[in-house]
C-alpha cells in the first residue's frame, strides 16, 4: 500500500507531531484553531469525539474540499468520573487537579478523526484508558508544576515526565494518555489508504516504562 494524498496534521501539538515523525510519517501542520468549550452537560467521551471530528472539518475547509490529502486530528480529554480536567488556567488550577487525581483512578479518551476532503470520507474512533495515579507528595506537585509542565496539557501532568512520573499503572493505550492513540491511528489511515512505516509498539514504548498495548494483539 502506498500513501494516496499527501498527509496533514490539524494540530500543532509538538507530541502529536513527535509520533507522526517517529512513525516515519511525512506530513505538513495546519492548526485546526476551533474553540475547544465543552458544551453544558457534555459527556467526556462525546466531548473528544465532537472536538476531533470538528478539527478535522475545519481544516478540510481550510485547504479545500477537493484538495487531495488525508487529513489528521486528534483530542484528548481527561475526565474523573464525568468532571472535566482540561488543561490548567494556572499553576494554583494544575495544583488543584493533580490533588484531586492523586491515588485514585480516571479515565484518558482520545479520539482520532481522519478525513479525505476529496472524497468526503470520515471516520472518527475514541480510545479509552483509565489511568491510576500514585500518591504523591504536596512538594512531588508543588515542583512540577514549578517546572511549568503541566500548564499546556490536559489533566495537568504528562505520563511521560521523567521525575514526576506521575502514574501508578495504566488499563489501555499509553500513547493514547499522551495524547495520540497509535494502534488506533494505524488502522484508521490504513483504511484511508495511508501505510505507517515504522512499528507502533517500538514507538510507543520508547517514552515510558509502561508496556504498549498493542503487545497484547
Amino acid at each position: 500500500m502506498v500513501n494516496a494524498a499527501p498527509l496533514i496534521l490539524a494540530s500543532s501539538s509538538p507530541r502529536r507531531q513527535s509520533y507522526l515523525l517517529d512513525l516515519g510519517l511525512a506530513f505538513s501542520v495546519v492548526p485546526a484553531d476551533i474553540d475547544e468549550t465543552p458544551l453544558p452537560g457534555e459527556a467526556p467521551v462525546a466531548l473528544a469525539v465532537r472536538l476531533a471530528s470538528s478539527k478535522a472539518e475545519a481544516v478540510a475547509a481550510k485547504v479545500g474540499r477537493g484538495a487531495k490529502a488525508v487529513i489528521v486530528a486528534a483530542d484528548t480529554v481527561v475526565a474523573l468520573g464525568q468532571m472535566l480536567l482540561g488543561k490548567p488556567e494556572d499553576e494554583a488550577d494544575a495544583s488543584r487537579m493533580l490533588r484531586l487525581m492523586r491515588g485514585c483512578s480516571h479515565e484518558v479518551h482520545s479520539a482520532v478523526s481522519v478525513l479525505n476532503p476529496a472524497t468526503g470520507h470520515a471516520e472518527t474512533v475514541v480510545n479509552t484508558t483509565t489511568v491510576w495515579m500514585r500518591n504523591y507528595s504536596d512538594s512531588e506537585i508543588a515542583l512540577y508544576v514549578q517546572s511549568g509542565d503541566p500548564l499546556d496539557k490536559a489533566g495537568a501532568y504528562a505520563i511521560q515526565h521523567p521525575s514526576f512520573d506521575p502514574a501508578r499503572t495504566i488499563s489501555g493505550c499509553l500513547s493514547s494518555v499522551v495524547g495520540l492513540p497509535l494502534g488506533d491511528l494505524r488502522d484508521v489511515l490504513a483504511r484511508a489508504g495511508v501505510r505507517v512505516p515504522k512499528d507502533v509498539v517500538a514507538v510507543c514504548e520508547a517514552r515510558t516504562h509502561f508496556a504498549c498495548c498493542q503487545r497484547q494483539r
